[in-house]
């Protein structure tokens, strides 16, 4: 543990300990190895998936488009927390720098933010294409998808970035421990040793974001799934369910556990709850993604075999 003395004889933290992890020997390894598992998993079915859309030219739709950003979106959103988490469960140190958790704080919710922006651009993508069919292919076009994807990632990025930056500006001192898996708000600023009563501002302003994206959402689906019902054809209500269907699962997974995690205002939760809850959308969901977005998807199971079956061609015919 790391201490700076300042001359009005007062300790300022350099570092933060995380206090929810056990010790090695006292179960940390049964915890590192199926974390491990997870994290390869999340890693590898994130990677497959864009790679198939990217290489597939049946996948080159703004849907797939758009599910390929989310999986690329992914592997990093994870990486800022699970390799961490992965460390302090067979590290007896457990801690962060300061500069290290106001890191994995900005990327961390800079992520998060955008892949909300992200699945907003997917329902309306899907809006358009159940509701609007003969228009759909002059309104989706590729350049308004990459717009959308660039104004995502500038929206996610630049509005964490103030917050940061006034967190890096406050006083650390006393305890230094972390009653959670990772740095987050309402923990870090917790331990701050000045007035921090403007985070009410902050919350609301994250309020306003989720519930904004939220409200698109569940809006665009309300409508699509009345023209789904209204359809004539079984079989036509059936394809057009099928297409919306894994990012409803995605979207009700992804806002529903956000949702519990940060529009609480002024609830609270046990440090067990908490933990439960940061696990879902830190882990949890991640891990479900491919699995949504693959096996319960035809077209992308049988671009993943069509990609395989080319792979295990090329490699015959190059012996």
């Amino acid at each position: 543990m790391t201490w700076l003395m300042t001359s009005g004889n007062q300790t300022v933290v350099t570092e933060f300990f995380f206090s929810m992890f056990p010790r090695l020997h006292e179960g940390g390894l049964l915890y590192f190895i199926p974390l491990l598992l997870i994290y390869g998993f999340i890693i590898t079915g994130n990677l497959v998936i864009f790679i198939v859309v990217q290489l597939d030219p049946a996948l080159h739709t703004p849907m797939y488009f758009f599910i390929s950003v989310l999986s690329f979106l992914e592997i990093w959103y994870t990486t800022t927390t699970i390799p961490k988490m992965l460390y302090n469960l067979v590290s007896e140190l457990k801690t962060i720098s300061l500069v290290g958790c106001l890191m994995q704080m900005y990327f961390f919710h800079s992520l998060g933010i955008t892949e909300g922006c992200i699945l907003t651009a997917m329902a309306i993508d899907r809006y358009i294409a159940i509701c609007n069919p003969l228009r759909y292919p002059t309104l989706m076009t590729p350049k308004l998808c990459i717009q959308l994807t660039a104004g995502s990632c500038i929206c996610g990025f630049l509005l964490v970035l103030p917050e940061i930056v006034w967190i890096a500006t406050l006083p650390f001192c006393g305890s230094n421990q972390i009653h959670q898996i990772f740095c987050d708000f309402t923990p870090v600023l917790s331990l701050a040793c000045t007035d921090t009563t403007l985070v009410v501002i902050v919350d609301a302003i994250h309020a306003v974001e989720i519930l904004a994206s939220f409200l698109v959402i569940a809006l665009s689906y309300i409508r699509i799934i009345m023209v789904i019902l209204g359809m004539p054809s079984a079989e036509g209500r059936h394809k057009a369910f099928s297409t919306c269907a894994a990012h409803l699962a995605v979207f009700l997974l992804f806002f529903g556990s956000v949702a519990l995690m940060y529009l609480r205002f002024s609830a609270t939760y046990s440090v067990f709850w908490d933990t439960v809850i940061a696990v879902t959308f830190v882990i949890l969901a991640p891990f479900l993604n491919p699995i949504i977005y693959s096996l319960r998807n035809k077209d992308m199971k049988n671009a993943i075999g069509r990609l395989f079956h080319y792979q295990k061609t090329a490699a015959v015919a190059g012996k």
